[in-house]
């Protein structure tokens, strides 16, 4: 933006609007979503509320405030980093410039370790899950949401991540379940652990001046880079976890686009099973793999 807007004395509906367009300028795809979300922020309402009080108008620190955030997202900055916190599986989590804003395809990592689980015997312990490269800790506490019989340990080399993660726990009530290890990946863990899951970097380095603005910009570098084609990460993971897993273990990892077949060769060539295919997002790519220990 050449000059900040100003937002004040106008109504809500008025502001939102005026928003809208001004992110349509700049060739934002999701302008009426963004304006309504910021807006919101700003003023604490909600959808319903919103409507309400439609008519409204903004104070003077509201405006600034608004200002503030306008600026930023009309230069690219995406609304989950100005606002702090992204919804991932139902729960807030806050973000810090040392994670990646928890994306819906990683919730396929979710919902397939969830199938897996399904049908199995119960343990007469606690399950033990780990999550490699935590970031904020999306993967591992939608998880323990919804296993309340397990616990978690999130490793990450970024302390500031895992000081996000370990917020993110507390906040939400899973600081009793889950603990956070700097480390490389699987450095400082001994197993066994029943569940493993990961969303290593998997952009390969020549793709990365072409991603999103939002994405390359914004997101931390050490979080997106896999090598030269991609599978750095998984080259560490997949044989290290394997060796980690106790019987029947799984090994859960987010794969990126056409990637889904060498990462499974990775897993049988560590002498895990392929017991099901590739878990596809909503745009059909197959994105969360799987392989499993052998039982006793």
């Amino acid at each position: 933006m050449k000059s900040r807007e100003t937002f004040a004395s106008q109504t809500v509906e008025a502001t939102r609007r005026k928003l809208a367009v001004t992110f349509k300028a700049h060739q934002i795809d999701s302008a009426e979503l963004d304006a309504r979300i910021l807006v919101g922020a700003v003023l604490g309402l909600d959808l319903t509320s919103l409507i309400a009080q439609a008519r409204r108008s903004l104070t003077t620190d509201e405006s600034r405030r608004l200002e503030v955030f306008a600026e930023r997202r009309a230069a690219g900055e995406p609304v989950a980093r100005i606002l702090g916190f992204k919804e991932f599986w139902g729960l807030p989590l806050q973000l810090s410039a040392e994670t990646l804003v928890p994306r819906p395809d990683t919730e396929t990592v979710v919902e397939l370790a969830l199938e897996m689980r399904r049908g199995q015997r119960p343990h007469d312990r606690r399950m033990r899950i780990a999550d490699l490269g935590t970031g904020s800790g999306a993967i591992l506490l939608a998880l323990l949401s919804e296993m309340p019989e397990a616990e978690g340990v999130g490793t990450d080399i970024s302390l500031a991540a895992l000081r996000t993660a370990k917020a993110n726990a507390a906040r939400l009530g899973f600081a009793e379940r889950a603990v956070f290890i700097a480390c490389n990946y699987t450095a400082a863990l001994s197993g066994p652990f029943d569940l493993m899951v990961s969303n290593p970097p998997y952009i390969r380095s020549a793709d990365i001046p072409g991603l999103e603005s939002e994405v390359r910009n914004f997101d931390p570098l050490a979080a997106l880079n896999g090598g030269a084609d991609g599978l750095d990460a998984y080259r560490a993971i997949i044989p290290a976890a394997a060796g980690l897993l106790g019987p029947a273990g799984a090994l859960i990892v987010e794969a990126g686009l056409g990637q889904s077949g060498q990462i499974q060769g990775l897993m049988t060539a560590s002498g895990l099973t392929l017991e099901r295919n590739p878990k596809a997002d909503l745009a059909g790519v197959p994105r969360a793999v799987a392989g499993r220990k052998a039982p006793r």
